[in-house]
């Protein structure tokens, strides 16, 4: 898996091998995961277990990579397991920070229309 390192908004790209299931195929419970392997890696590493390192990060560097890609907040919240999109909006909608540059180029592109059209032809005459 590739995406950006710590920050989702520098370009700066990891490729790790990503891959979190027992050794029966399932999914692993967030407190065993944490007990036997996250932890455990922090620990190899020389980090100190602070929120900044801990699972939950992952939750939300998860959703800021979605994001960035420009992933809708609906299948996000779904994902997530969030009953109404407008928490994980407000959760999440730091993380948007070219959101408003974004919807200007779609308005602009929207209202420039093809090449030569010059806007909609009116009943106007001026007659």
């Amino acid at each position: 898996m590739t995406l950006p390192w710590e920050d989702p908004r520098r370009d700066e790209r990891v490729t790790v091998p990503l891959l979190i299931t027992t050794t029966r195929g399932t999914a692993f419970k967030q407190q065993v995961f944490a007990t036997v392997a996250w932890h455990r890696a922090l620990d190899s590493a020389g980090l100190e277990r602070i929120r900044v390192n801990g699972l939950h990060a992952l939750r939300h560097f998860y959703a800021s990579a979605l994001l960035d890609a420009g992933e809708s907040i609906k299948a996000i919240a779904e994902w997530l397991g969030h009953a109404d999109p407008a928490f994980t909006l407000r959760v999440y909608a730091h993380l948007m920070p070219d959101s408003p540059g974004r919807a200007r180029k779609a308005l602009d592109a929207l209202f420039d229309g093809p090449a030569g059209f010059h806007g909609p032809a009116t009943a106007q005459t001026g007659e």
